[in-house]
């Protein structure tokens, strides 16, 4: 293990994109997100989810 992939989670997936509307609403600002409105789990919109990592990143 590198030290470059130090954070990196390799099994990682993301949740479907939507087709289209409806959209689910973002948990924290109830922006609509990219995810379908049938989606389970938490939903973050494009801003929250940014922030969301900047906030869980590892620091070096």
């Amino acid at each position: 293990m590198s030290d470059d992939d130090y954070c990196t989670v390799s099994d990682a997936t993301r949740s479907p994109n939507a087709d289209g509307p409806p959209y689910a609403e973002c948990v924290l600002c109830r922006e609509p997100t990219e995810y379908p409105e049938s989606y389970k789990g938490i939903t973050l919109c494009p801003v929250c989810e940014w922030q969301e990592a900047q906030r869980t990143a590892c620091s070096g």
